[in-house]
């Protein structure tokens, strides 16, 4: 589902040994788990359907606690479901919804998808987001937004109103925002997830 091997390369610039895969034992052996992605959240979930990597994600970050990264769809599909293309469940890692900009009904002038450099507000203490100021730039791409409860929002951003742009819920980390394509702080987050067991 699109920017795989961005990723990865990302991960490799901050020395990991980041590995794309679908198969079950990589996965279960992995350190860290990252699910990026572009596209339709129907897609997406279908996807991990056909691979049958439901059961095993959901055992391996909500029973086992492994570190979880979810960027862009990939935050997403931790929703509980979305309303692209009629409704689709999700992960339902956390309870939320995901819905379109709709800037006819607020009666303003905003492009979608909201494409480019936007700054997020930390809202509470994320772990990720050390040693990067608050209100720094990030880059997006989307048409979609994260709508869920205040405990568990660390980040919002302003397009026309304040939307979500990322979560964390225990060892669940999540970005509506592209890290890898965001220059160094981008890189900074990435590097922060690598180093998880050595900055908290």
């Amino acid at each position: 589902m699109g920017n795989l091997r961005s990723v990865q390369k990302a991960f490799e610039k901050v020395g990991s040994n980041a590995v794309i895969s679908n198969d079950m034992s990589v996965i279960q052996n992995a350190s860290k788990i990252v699910l990026p992605g572009v596209g339709s959240f129907r897609d997406g979930m279908k996807h991990l359907k056909e691979l049958n990597l439901i059961a095993l994600l959901n055992e391996e970050v909500l029973e086992k606690k492994k570190p979880f990264l979810g960027i862009c769809l990939g935050m997403q599909l931790v929703a509980s479901k979305s309303y692209e293309n009629g409704i689709t469940e999700g992960l339902d890692w956390i309870d939320s919804e995901v819905v379109k900009f709709d800037f006819k009904a607020l009666e303003k002038q905003f492009k979608v998808p909201h494409v480019g450099w936007n700054n997020a507000k930390y809202k509470k203490e994320n772990i990720l987001f050390r040693d990067i100021t608050d209100s720094s730039d990030f880059y997006f791409v989307h048409s979609y937004y994260f709508k869920t409860q205040e405990d568990v929002i660390s980040s919002i951003t302003d397009y026309g109103f304040d939307f979500v742009s990322s979560v964390n819920k225990d060892n669940i980390y999540a970005f509506q925002f592209h890290p890898e394509k965001s220059q160094g702080v981008g890189l900074k987050i990435i590097e922060n997830f690598v180093n998880l067991e050595n900055i908290c």
